[in-house]
C-alpha cells in the first residue's frame, strides 16, 4: 500500500485525457499533474530537446513525491527511451502511451492494418510502428503526422458541426481511409477530444484507441502488480502544475475535465526545474 501521488507528465494539457481516465479506473487514487504549458508545443521539436525538457518535468514530479510517472504524451514517449527512463525513474512504475496503445491496437486489430495519428515528432520517431511490430511482426503500420489539430482542439473547436475542424480531420485521415486501415491509435492525448468526429469520418467502421485511456488502464495494472494501490476506492485528489499562467491553463483543461481546475493549480518557475535535474545522455 503506497499513499504517495501518482505523477502525470505532459507537454501542456493534452495529459488531461489521461488524467481524466485515471480518475475512472483509479478513483482513490492522488495525482500530481505537470504540463510544461510555458514550452509547449514538443511536437516540432528535435529529440534532444524534448528528452532534456522530459528529464527536467520528471526530476520536479518526483520532488513532489511521486510513486509512479505517467508520460501522459504521444511525443514524449515516443523519443523517451529505456535508458533514459531508468536513469529518470529508477525503479518505480512507469508508463508512456506508445507500448500500451500498441498492445491495445493489436488486440483490437482483425486484420493487422492500423494506423496511426500523432504529432509530428511522434510519427517521425517511428515509435509506434516499433511497438506494434515487436507485438504482432505482420502488422502493417500507417502513421499520418497532424500538427494542426493540437490547436483546434486548445481553441475548443470541438463541435461535431465545427467545419474547420472536420475538413481538417478529413484531410489528414483520407490517405490513411485508403490504406483500408481496420484499426487507429490517437497517438496524441488531444485527439480524444476529437474522438466523434473521427469516427463519424471513419464511418465507424474503424476501431479507436483512446492512448490515455490505454495508458491509465496500464497504469493501474502496474500499481496492483507492485501492490503499491492507495488502499482507497474513493476520495483521490488532484494537483495541476503548470509553467505559464493558471488563467491560460485552467481555460483549455475546463475542454478536457469538465470541471474548474485554476484554484488546484500552481504555477512553477522555469527557470527552477534545471537544478539538480537529471543530465541525459546526448542521443541524436
Amino acid at each position: 500500500m503506497n499513499n504517495r501521488p501518482i505523477g502525470v507528465f505532459d507537454s501542456g494539457v493534452g495529459g488531461l485525457t489521461t488524467v481524466k481516465e485515471l480518475h475512472k479506473v483509479l478513483p482513490g487514487e492522488d495525482i500530481v499533474y505537470f504540463g510544461d504549458t510555458g514550452r509547449v508545443p514538443y511536437g516540432t521539436r528535435s529529440r534532444q530537446t524534448i528528452r532534456k525538457y522530459s528529464a527536467q518535468c520528471m526530476h520536479y514530479l518526483l520532488g513532489q513525491g511521486a510513486k509512479a510517472l505517467v508520460v501522459a504524451c504521444g511525443t514524449v514517449s515516443s523519443n523517451l527511451t529505456d535508458e533514459d527512463v531508468a536513469q529518470l525513474g529508477g525503479t518505480l512504475p512507469y508508463t508512456g502511451v506508445v507500448l500500451p496503445s500498441a498492445r491495445a491496437a493489436c488486440a483490437l486489430s482483425s486484420e493487422g492494418r492500423i494506423g496511426v495519428i500523432a504529432t509530428s515528432a511522434s510519427i517521425r520517431s517511428g515509435a509506434y510502428g516499433r511497438a506494434i511490430r515487436a507485438i504482432q511482426p505482420s502488422a502493417q503500420v500507417f502513421g499520418a503526422a497532424c500538427p494542426l489539430l493540437v490547436p483546434l482542439v486548445e481553441n475548443g473547436m470541438l463541435q461535431s458541426g465545427n467545419q474547420i475542424t472536420r475538413l481538417t480531420v478529413e484531410m489528414y485521415l483520407e490517405p490513411l481511409m485508403r490504406e483500408n486501415i481496420d484499426t487507429l491509435i490517437l497517438g496524441c492525448t488531444h485527439f480524444p477530444l476529437l474522438y466523434d468526429i473521427i469516427n463519424d469520418i471513419l464511418d465507424y467502421k474503424v476501431t479507436l484507441v483512446d492512448s490515455g485511456a490505454a495508458a491509465a488502464q496500464h497504469m493501474k495494472a502496474l500499481l496492483l502488480e507492485q501492490d503499491a494501490l492507495s488502499g482507497r476506492t474513493e476520495g483521490g485528489s488532484t494537483s495541476y502544475h503548470v509553467t505559464d499562467t493558471v488563467e491560460g491553463f485552467a481555460g483549455v483543461a475546463k475542454y478536457f475535465l469538465r470541471e474548474e481546475v485554476s484554484g488546484n493549480t500552481t504555477v512553477v518557475d522555469l527557470d527552477t526545474l534545471a537544478d539538480g535535474a537529471v543530465k541525459l545522455p546526448v542521443k541524436e
